[in-house]
């Protein structure tokens, strides 16, 4: 469903992205870990088509999204839901509205099944109380899960989680896991996800991919990167100062 097809990114002299290549398939759920700076984010917003790789192609179910023409573009994210980690909630709109957004603006359903769809997004994320609210209102959590909401308003293909559980306590982080397992369950959604919680991403991953210095270093299951022998992936998984990563002396 997603191919990185030898890859590179640059920002400036600083190489991001570093000849990456990996294969997703349609209906897995691929967890992308990694230091904070290191290119997770890029990654996701390369498959988005929000960035065009300097070298190497972005491929979405065999169309390549790396310089494709605008129509070409517009069908592949329309097939995409994407949180953001913020949220990026419009704050003129209703939290309802936000959610409806992507249908009403193209006029894909009369308001009364918009209405409808709106109402189930937000009772699987415990919203329902809020749909009235503006975002000016309600927490940076909740903020997040109407972000959730909107991005799976339209039943996409491909869902890319940029932090999805970040700045939400345990109960709700886990509401969050057992609903990217759930839309995967009933629905073969295709999930791409980056994060820094480790008990999230054994929780939902299928696969789990460690990017550092601009390479994807290990890539496997849950199980076999919890039991690494990659001092590297270890150091991070284990959240240890000690180790071949380097740290920041004026940080720590």
């Amino acid at each position: 469903m997603i191919e990185f097809n030898n890859v590179t990114k640059r920002f400036g002299r600083r190489v991001v992205l570093d000849d990456v290549s990996v294969t997703i398939e349609k209906g897995e759920t691929f967890v992308i870990i990694g230091q904070s700076g290191m290119g997770k984010t890029v990654m996701l917003r390369h498959i988005a088509g929000l960035l065009e790789p300097d070298e190497g192609d972005v491929m979405i179910d065999g169309l390549r999204m790396s310089h494709a023409v605008d129509r070409v573009r517009a069908q592949l994210r329309e097939r995409i839901g994407l949180l953001f980690q913020s949220g990026a909630l419009l704050n003129w709109l209703s939290v309802g509205e936000n959610v409806g957004l992507p249908l009403s603006e193209h006029h894909l359903f009369p308001p009364a099944e918009i209405e409808r769809i709106v109402d189930d997004r937000l009772a699987r994320l415990q919203l329902s109380d809020a749909k009235y609210k503006m975002p000016s209102d309600i927490s940076g959590g909740m903020r997040k899960r109407v972000g959730l909401a909107r991005a799976i308003v339209k039943n996409p293909e491909i869902i890319l989680y940029d932090e999805p559980t970040s700045g939400l306590d345990p109960v709700m982080s886990e509401v969050i896991n057992q609903l990217i397992l759930q839309l995967k369950r009933e629905f073969g959604v295709t999930s791409f996800v980056v994060t820094h919680d480790m008990r999230s991403a054994y929780t939902i991953a299928d696969r789990i991919a460690m990017l550092y210095q601009g390479k994807l270093i290990q890539c496997d299951t849950p199980d076999r990167i919890m039991n690494t022998d990659n001092p590297i992936v270890r150091q991070f998984i284990e959240g240890r100062l000690d180790g071949p990563i380097e740290v920041r002396k004026d940080i720590v």
